[in-house]
This record gives C-alpha cells, structure tokens and sequence, in this order.
C-alpha cells in the first residue's frame, strides 16, 4: 500500500482502479448518504464509470491533492475516505477539506483525527493558503468537527436544487474555513 499519510491510528492512500466495490459499500448505507441523498444509494455503475475515474484523474490533475481510502492501522479495515482538493477550477491554494465514513467508524474520533492531519499537511507541505468544509446546517456532528479544527464560520449557502429531497435542507448549509495563518497561530 502506497501511503499518502499516517496519523495514530489511521493510514491514508490514493485509490486504485481495485476500490469500486469500497466506495459501492460505504456509499450503499443509508445512514451514511443521509446528509447527501437522504439516504439512497450511489448507483454502483455510477461510482465504476464516473466516479472512480474522476477521483483517480483528480491525482493526475492536483498531485498532492485528492481522494484518500482511510484504514485502520490496527487490521487494516477500510473505513471510508477523506478529501483534500480544490473545486475542479479552483485555485490550488484553496481546498476543501472532507470525509465519508463508514458507520462503524462513527464516533471514534477519526474523522477529526484525520481531518486535523490534513489541515497539517495541507499547510506544511502542499503550499495551501486556505481549507474550507460545507455540511448541511443541520449536520451538527460535521458542524462539531469543523469547530474542533478551529474553522470559523464564514458563510451561511443555499440548498442546492439537487438536495431539496434530503431532511433539512430547507435550513441551508454552512462553511467554515481556516487560513494558513490562523491555523499557524491556534498551535
């Protein structure tokens, strides 16, 4: 396994070809999608033909930036993944930071442990001058760990169209972000 970064208990690494069936199981559970679909299901011939594809191009695209599978380092299970890239015309300075994790990693801290590696790594090694996250405004457990990393708040979003199906949309989402320089400062 070709590691993109290791915190205490997690490894990070770029997908391969091999992941479909990864990203079938981890989008396949309604709890998970809740906030993105209200709960359906990625079609898997979506995540094989269109999805896949763009997180493997994504590296050839932004190098250091991209899609990461997350494990366990303890047995190695697979436990969804994080996200550290630009909007797909974006500025390489400017990053989303993200994840999706399987249920089963729900409340062990590592979507806050990995996501604070990031942030790290974003601002030490790849050149980023900023980090933004969005969730939903009612998605108060991914609200909690963008408030954990020291992003602030910095503007309130609409719903897009194609979320208007999904349980508290009509409240909007959020963003938060952090700067290379209030992060320098908050350590």
């Amino acid at each position: 396994m070709d590691t993109y970064l290791e915190t205490e208990r997690l490894t990070l690494r770029r997908f391969t070809a091999d992941d479909a069936d990864l990203l079938i199981e981890l989008d396949s559970d309604p709890a998970v999608m809740r906030y993105l679909t209200g709960g359906s299901p990625t079609p898997p011939e979506i995540v094989r033909e269109r999805h896949l594809p763009n997180i493997l191009a994504g590296y050839e695209k932004w190098g250091g930036l991209g899609l990461f599978a997350a494990h366990e380092k303890d047995g190695g299970a697979f436990i969804g993944w994080y996200i550290l890239r630009p909007e797909p015309e974006g500025p390489l300075g400017e990053v989303e930071l993200g994840y999706r994790l399987r249920r089963a990693a729900w409340g062990k801290g590592y979507a806050t442990e990995g996501s604070r590696a990031l942030l790290a790594k974003a601002f030490t090694e790849l050149g980023v001058r900023m980090v933004w996250a969005e969730t939903m405004s009612v998605n108060r457990g991914s609200r909690n760990i963008m408030e954990k990393l020291d992003m602030s708040l910095a503007d309130t979003i609409p719903t897009p169209s194609d979320m208007e199906m999904v349980e508290g949309s009509e409240h909007g989402g959020v963003r938060y972000e952090i700067t290379k320089e209030q992060w320098e400062r908050q350590r």
